[in-house]
């Protein structure tokens, strides 16, 4: 057998699912948020596509997210209950992707479908800088994919927007079925 695969064990294969050993830079994130807005905004034609693209490839983060931090944060257990979920992505879930809690979970009055995590200043919004004629522009529409694919993966399709409302708020507005199952859960 070839002496290069049998030398040693490589570093990455060897570390644990844990915690990871290190976060990634702020400037790096930043430079690299700002080239994909960048790439996103020259393939598109209006604002409304820009935001659909940048939802697009959060979805694409959010389903490879998922998988190291349910593995890393809840080893063989899954939430079956809504505020279950909401909790984990205030928490666990923006904490690993942005390095802090979400500022606020808020459930709407007047439709018990609806929720909305609000961020006064998200990340994907602080380092782009927004012309005058996209003013409507809210990258956080990026999060809002991201958090789409992490909550239909996790067995609560719902779908998810970001609007300009205390800073930055993303509206989580989930299909009838998930309710129906969370209030048959609660009548246990």
């Amino acid at each position: 057998m070839d002496s290069r695969f049998t030398r040693g064990k490589s570093p990455v294969l060897e570390r644990a699912l844990g915690r990871p050993r290190s976060e990634l830079s702020l400037a790096a994130f930043a430079l690299l948020f700002s080239e994909l807005v960048q790439y996103c905004q020259r393939r598109v034609a209006s604002v409304a596509e820009l935001q659909a693209r940048l939802a697009q490839l959060g979805h694409h983060v959010g389903l490879r997210a998922l998988d190291a931090l349910v593995a890393r944060e809840r080893p063989g257990r899954r939430e079956t209950k809504v505020l279950g979920v909401l909790l984990f992505v205030k928490g666990p879930l923006w904490r690993a992707l942005f390095g802090r809690e979400a500022d606020k979970l808020e459930q709407a009055n007047d439709d018990d479908r609806t929720f909305y995590v609000i961020e006064r200043e998200p990340l994907v919004n602080t380092f782009v800088s927004v012309p005058r004629e996209n003013s409507s522009l809210n990258c956080a529409a990026f999060a809002a994919g991201l958090l789409e694919a992490v909550l239909g993966a996790s067995g609560f399709p719902a779908r998810v927007s970001a609007h300009w409302h205390k800073g930055t708020t993303l509206m989580i507005k989930f299909d009838e079925a998930v309710i129906a199952r969370d209030k048959s859960l609660e009548g246990r």
